[in-house]
C-alpha cells in the first residue's frame, strides 16, 4: 500500500502527465462517410454531396417541410461541432440532432430565424448519426448544403482514401478484364448451388471449372480464360439463341471494372467469395428498359440503346448488349437470399448509407456474332430483356485486383487488363508484362 507521501506523489505525477499530454484532436468525422435524406432533387443533388468535401456539389431536398440530411459516422462518436454550409435556399428553423441508433434522436443544438450562409455550432453530445432536421425553409426552394461537417473524436477512425492530386483530365476510371468462353451448361453456382441441370443455359467466361458445384475455394485452384491469370473469377450470362442455335461469343469480351459513383478514389476492391446476381431472368421490357444498370442494351451497326434482340441486323455486324452491375456492398454479407440484397446500386452518385462500400461497378460488354434476320433470335432465359448475368469473385491474388483498382479506378486511368492506359502513358502501369507485381 502506498504511503501518504508516495500516493500524493503520484497524483501529482499523474496531474502533470496529463497537463503535457496532448488532448485528442477534434477531426472532420463526417466526411465521405454514407449519407441519407428525406428527399433529394435527383441528379448529383443526393445526400452524399454534402459531405464529400467538395464545395461544388450540394445535397437538396424537395420543396416542402419537414426535411432531413443525416451522416453515419460508423460507430460512437464524442461530438464538438458542426459547420453547415448554405446553398442559397436554406433552412430558417432547423435542429442539430445526434443517435446512437439512428432511431432516437437527442437536440443538439436549435436554430430560429436563420439567414443561410455558414452556420458554425460548438455542440455537446455524443452518437453515431448525426443530422439536421429541418422544420421551415428559409425561401420557396428546398433545404440545399454544399457541405455539412461534423467535428469531434470517435466514429470509425478510418480515414477516407485522398482524391489523386494528378493534373492529367479524368474522362475514365476504369480497367479491362478480357475473358473468353469456357463452356456453355444449365448450370448456376449462386442460384442453384450443388443442383446440376437445375437453371436455363448459361454461357460461362473466365474461370475454366465454374459449375453448379463451384466455391470459392474450387474457383481460386481452377484456370482461367482471362487475359490476366490471377483473375480466377466466374462469370456468365445466359445463352443466345438464333432460332435453335446456339450462337457462342467469339474470342476475349469485355468486363470492365469501373467506378459507379462520382467519388471513383473511394472505390475498393471487392471481398473474396462475394457473388451476386445483376438483372432479372423475369425482367419484362419496361423494367430493364428502366433498370439502373441499363446502360446501352442492345446494339447492332448503328442500331443502339434497344431494350430487346433487335429483329435484324446488318449482315456481318454482330449483336453487342451492356448492361452495369451495382456497386455499392452493404460491408458484411458475401451473398444473400435473393442474391442482391447486399448490394445496391448508387443515388445520385453515391453508395446509400444502408451499403456505404463502393466496390467497383462491373459493366458486362458480351458481343454474339450473329446478324440478318434475327427475327427467332433469344435468350436462354426468355425475350432480350430477361439479359442479367451473374459474378463470383475469386482473384487468387487479392494484391493484384487491389493494384489494379487503385491505379486504374483510384486513379482516373482506362486501363486494360495489366493496368496501362495507352493514352497516359506517362502514369506507367500497375503490374508487369506478366501480369505480376512490379
Amino acid at each position: 500500500m502506498l504511503s501518504l507521501t508516495a500516493a500524493i506523489a503520484s497524483a501529482v505525477a499523474a496531474t502533470s502527465l496529463a497537463a503535457v499530454l496532448p488532448a485528442a484532436a477534434d477531426t472532420v468525422l463526417s466526411l465521405g462517410r454514407p449519407a441519407s435524406a428525406s428527399s433529394s432533387e435527383g441528379g448529383s443533388h443526393a445526400a452524399g454531396a454534402a459531405f464529400d468535401g467538395d464545395p461544388g456539389t450540394r445535397w437538396s431536398s424537395a420543396w416542402a417541410d419537414p426535411q432531413w440530411v443525416q451522416v453515419d459516422l460508423g460507430a460512437g462518436a464524442t461530438l464538438s461541432k458542426v459547420v453547415l454550409t448554405w446553398e442559397g435556399a436554406y433552412g430558417r428553423d432547423y435542429k442539430i440532432q445526434s443517435s446512437a441508433d439512428g432511431a432516437s434522436w437527442t437536440d443538439l443544438k436549435t436554430v430560429t430565424s436563420g439567414d443561410g450562409g455558414t452556420d458554425t455550432w460548438n455542440v455537446t453530445g455524443s452518437g453515431r448519426y448525426v443530422r439536421m432536421y429541418g422544420t421551415a425553409r428559409g425561401t420557396g426552394y428546398g433545404y440545399s448544403l454544399w457541405e455539412f461537417e461534423v467535428h469531434g473524436t470517435g466514429g470509425t477512425g478510418s480515414t477516407p482514401r485522398p482524391k489523386p492530386t494528378y493534373t492529367d483530365e479524368v474522362t475514365h476510371h476504369e480497367f479491362q478484364a478480357n475473358c473468353s468462353l469456357t463452356a456453355n451448361r444449365p448450370d448456376d453456382p449462386i442460384v442453384y448451388p450443388g443442383l446440376p441441370g437445375a437453371s436455363h443455359m448459361h454461357t460461362f467466361v473466365g474461370n475454366t471449372t465454374t459449375n453448379a458445384h463451384s466455391t470459392t475455394g474450387t474457383l481460386l485452384g481452377g484456370g482461367t480464360s482471362c487475359t490476366n491469370h490471377h483473375d480466377k473469377s466466374a462469370y456468365w450470362f445466359p445463352s443466345f439463341y438464333k432460332g435453335n442455335q446456339l450462337i457462342e461469343p467469339v474470342g476475349p469480351q469485355v468486363i470492365y471494372y469501373k467506378s459507379g459513383i462520382l467519388e471513383y478514389w473511394r472505390v475498393q476492391p471487392f471481398p473474396q467469395g462475394l457473388r451476386y446476381v445483376a438483372g432479372s431472368p423475369t425482367s419484362t421490357l419496361a423494367q430493364f428498359r428502366d433498370h439502373p444498370g441499363a446502360v446501352e442494351g442492345f446494339e447492332c451497326g448503328d442500331l443502339s440503346k434497344s431494350w430487346d434482340i433487335p429483329a435484324y441486323c446488318v449482315p456481318g455486324s454482330q449483336v453487342n448488349v451492356r448492361f452495369q452491375a451495382p456497386s455499392c456492398w452493404d460491408g458484411v454479407n458475401l451473398d444473400s437470399a435473393d442474391h442482391k440484397s447486399h448490394m445496391a446500386y448508387p443515388s445520385g452518385g453515391y453508395c446509400p448509407s444502408s451499403h456505404p462500400v463502393a466496390v467497383p461497378m462491373l459493366e458486362f460488354k458480351i458481343a454474339f456474332p450473329a446478324s440478318g434476320d434475327l427475327s427467332q433470335a433469344r435468350l436462354s432465359s426468355g425475350r432480350g430483356y430477361t439479359w442479367h448475368y451473374d459474378f463470383f469473385n475469386a482473384w487468387d491474388d487479392p494484391r493484384i485486383l487491389d493494384a489494379l483498382v487503385t491505379h486504374c479506378i483510384n486513379g482516373g486511368l482506362q486501363c486494360n487488363p495489366r493496368g496501362y492506359d495507352l493514352y497516359k502513358p506517362h502514369r506507367g502501369a500497375a503490374l508487369t508484362e506478366d501480369f505480376e507485381l512490379p
